[in-house]
């Protein structure tokens, strides 16, 4: 029989309490699970940690892992990054001959494969934050050329940001507002342990339209739930 041991990871202590981005990751699993997996199979653990991914030092992990050294079962993931932003530590746990792993999301991949696509992950990443720096300061020089040409450019800048801001916060009060309202009916199904998506269904069965007139997605439910708890 197929053994597994499931991880998974959200980012910040708010993620884990709402439920954001875990939800997709046992979508994966489950369907990894379902169609991907030898049949019959058996989940020996679940672990999840709430910490970010360039973080190696993870306690859920680290007792995964020592299931499965223990078991001889994969250790199986949604996606690659859950287990780790760092390729050096993805490269040093698939290196070990005792911990055999499996991404949902790429359920055919081998070792060879999945060291590539953590290598081309990690360049991304650092490309988008060198992109980025350089953004930022092409930005910083055009308004010093702005301000150096013109007096009047700062005095400007700063009479359209106070209007920018004003707009900002009166677009807040509102949005509190009628989270506030909704969280009426999400908050009780999402204690009853609905899923972000029965609870957008159960959203337009009731035909209560979102702040924009639309249709619910779990995106939009999950955004809910956060502003409905900042605002308690």
């Amino acid at each position: 029989m197929q053994q597994y041991v499931i991880y998974t990871r959200v980012s910040t202590e708010d993620q884990g309490r709402s439920g954001l981005g875990l939800e997709a990751q046992e979508r994966d699993i489950a369907i990894f699970l379902d169609k991907f997996s030898d049949i019959p199979f058996e989940v020996l653990g679940e672990f999840r940690d709430v910490q970010s991914g360039a973080d190696s030092e993870r306690p859920e992990l680290t007792k995964a892992l020592e299931l499965v050294r223990r078991t001889g079962a994969e250790l199986l993931i949604a996606k690659l990054d859950r287990l780790s932003r760092k390729m050096s530590f993805i490269a040093t746990l698939m290196d070990d001959k005792k911990v055999k792993l499996r991404v949902a999301q790429m359920p055919q991949a081998d070792k060879f494969q999945l060291h590539i696509y953590a290598a081309l992950a990690e360049q991304e990443r650092t490309f988008i934050s060198e992109r980025t720096k350089a953004a930022l300061a092409a930005a910083k020089v055009r308004h010093q050329d702005a301000r150096a040409k013109d007096p009047g450019y700062a005095k400007r800048i700063g009479g359209l940001r106070d209007k920018t801001m004003k707009r900002n916060e009166a677009i807040q009060v509102k949005a509190d507002t009628e989270a506030a309202k909704v969280m009426k009916i999400i908050g009780p199904l999402r204690a009853a342990g609905q899923t972000l998506s029965a609870i957008a269904e159960t959203l337009d069965s009731m035909s209560i339209p979102t702040s924009r007139g639309g249709k619910w997605t779990p995106t939009q439910v999950s955004r809910v739930l956060e502003r409905g708890t900042a605002v308690v």
